[in-house]
């Protein structure tokens, strides 16, 4: 790798590192006050809150990993604009560097996007939800105070009666309003929460569940004996749960091959992945043919670049989730547009004649 090359890379991989790396922990400090109830009211401590604010943190990235590489990409062209280096790589032979030091750290970017979504975001979403299985079942086990009522989740209030020997639970009581068409009410005379491989079950005794539908339709059924997993109550609305956000890639395509098939629905969740990629492709090519070449031109009003790279990511989001072609209808529309704007700037003018002086 070349001197300029290596150089311009290092300087683009560095504003983009350190917008990604500030931008990362102040969203996980919001997150963490968000979900502040988990320390006062489910008893859990810091270790917990800030766990679990970890675990929210790749799909989140996701979101804003592509804008933190375009934004960094064109403050360092900026750098480079003001300083006049930009000026002295066009006129010294040195574009060719510059396009290779894009492309490094555009294909640097884009495999840590495919990390990123492919495996580190199922991953974290597997570890999540084991994490709020483990909190529910502690506050269901040890944290409910008795004759008290005490939301889980959203839409989830729960009460006990008391508590016996080895974690006996007496007059249990939960209601289930997350699903807007079903509420649920479990109501049992003991409970008592188990352990099951990587799972916790709620096991309830000489009860009944009650169901009351939209239209106002009742319907009880009594039970000696009633499991259901903890995980379902620490989920935040029954209508959202995603059965495929904790699997990799690698488990959707082992899954494939083993049925012979592709499913539509697994084979949309990896090619929406796949196009995270597509996304910093694009916009860093857009980046590059915007602000790759030196321009002499003064204006009275300068609009900042790097809010043109938050309306470019803002407009191929919303392309992208209006289009039926797909997700990666935007990013390739940015790379059509970028082609034609670098298209438009290296083609070779005619050089303009100069009269000679009398």
């Amino acid at each position: 790798m070349r001197k300029l090359t290596a150089y311009l890379s290092r300087l683009f991989a560095t504003d983009a590192l350190i917008l990604f790396g500030v931008a990362c922990l102040l969203i996980w400090l919001v997150n963490c006050l968000r979900s502040f109830e988990v320390v006062s009211v489910k008893g859990q401590g810091f270790g917990t809150l800030a766990l679990q604010a970890f675990y929210t943190m790749p799909n989140l990235a996701l979101s804003f990993f592509y804008i933190c590489i375009g934004i960094g990409l064109v403050r360092a062209l900026g750098a480079l604009q003001n300083s006049h280096e930009l000026h002295i790589i066009h006129t010294s032979h040195g574009v060719p560097g510059l396009f290779r030091a894009t492309m490094v750290t555009t294909t640097a970017a884009a495999i840590g996007a495919l990390l990123l979504a492919h495996v580190v975001d199922p991953w974290a979403n597997r570890q999540l939800n084991l994490l709020s299985a483990s909190i529910a079942a502690d506050l269901v086990s040890s944290t409910l105070k008795p004759n008290r009522f005490t939301q889980a989740t959203p839409g989830v209030v729960m009460m006990i009666g008391g508590r016996g020997e080895s974690g006996l639970i007496t007059e249990f009581f939960a209601d289930d309003r997350r699903d807007p068409e079903t509420r649920r009410t479990y109501i049992a005379e003991t409970a008592r929460v188990l352990a099951h491989e990587d799972n916790y079950i709620l096991e309830m005794r000489d009860g009944v569940m009650q169901y009351l539908s939209e239209d106002g339709r009742y319907s009880e059924i009594k039970f000696t004996r009633y499991d259901v997993s903890v995980e379902s109550f620490s989920q935040p609305a029954t209508g959202w749960l995603d059965a495929l956000a904790d699997k990799s890639t690698y488990e959707l395509v082992t899954e494939a091959m083993e049925k012979g098939e592709w499913e539509p629905a697994k084979l949309t969740r990896v090619l929406d992945r796949t196009a995270e990629a597509l996304r910093v492709i694009g916009l860093c090519m857009l980046v590059l043919a915007i602000s790759g070449f030196p321009s002499g031109k003064r204006t009275r009003i300068k609009l900042p670049m790097e809010a043109i790279v938050m309306l470019l990511a803002f407009a191929e989001r919303g392309l992208s989730a209006y289009s039926p072609l797909g997700s990666g209808t935007g990013a390739i529309i940015l790379m059509v547009l970028a082609i034609v704007i670098l298209a438009a700037k290296m083609w070779p003018r005619r050089p303009i004649p100069q009269s000679n002086p009398l």
